[in-house]
């Protein structure tokens, strides 16, 4: 017997992956509309509601989902300009020190700077951008700080969690 959380995250892994024709139209769909919206944006409720619910995501007032449309890419190296010429110009197998994930929740925090993020995952991703939703909380809202389960959000140690490498993402390019 299957729960609707596995049916919800079934049939989404199917969207991405192409497999039902219906299914893939409207991911092809949401992505486009997606490519026009600005880089950071607040949204109602997330995606992929079981995945945000994993996470932290709690449906209730004093949380927050944005998402963050993140460029794929080695990002942007400077061309050398000296007196000579280096074969590659440094422009080769050069990777990024964050991942693109943490980037996102870099972004995300630094724009909603009142906001703790919590986690985040990934939403969807086209030829040229990845799209990250990021899962963050109000530490002054009511209902977070009264809630056993939630109150360590409002502690002083998770300001700029994501700054700070404290989110599974940044843990991981930490190595922790």
């Amino acid at each position: 017997m299957t729960t609707a959380s596995k049916y919800i995250r079934k049939n989404f892994e199917k969207s991405k992956k192409g497999e039902d024709e219906g299914l893939k139209k409207a991911h092809k769909g949401r992505l486009q509309e997606w490519r026009k919206d600005p880089t950071i944006k607040k949204i109602e409720k997330p995606t992929n509601p079981v995945r945000a619910k994993e996470l932290g995501y709690k449906a209730k007032q004093g949380f927050v989902v944005t998402r963050v449309k993140e460029t794929k890419g080695s990002g942007l190296h400077r061309r050398v300009n000296k007196a000579r010429r280096p074969k590659r110009m440094g422009k080769r197998k050069l990777k990024r020190a964050k991942s693109h994930q943490r980037q996102a929740e870099e972004k995300a925090s630094k724009k909603y700077s009142n906001l703790v993020v919590i986690n985040s995952y990934l939403a969807g991703e086209d030829g040229n951008r990845k799209y990250y939703e990021v899962i963050m909380a109000d530490p002054e809202h009511p209902n977070i700080k009264n809630n056993s389960e939630t109150e360590w959000i409002t502690q002083k140690s998770s300001k700029n969690r994501a700054q700070k490498g404290k989110t599974s993402a940044g843990r991981k390019g930490r190595n922790k």
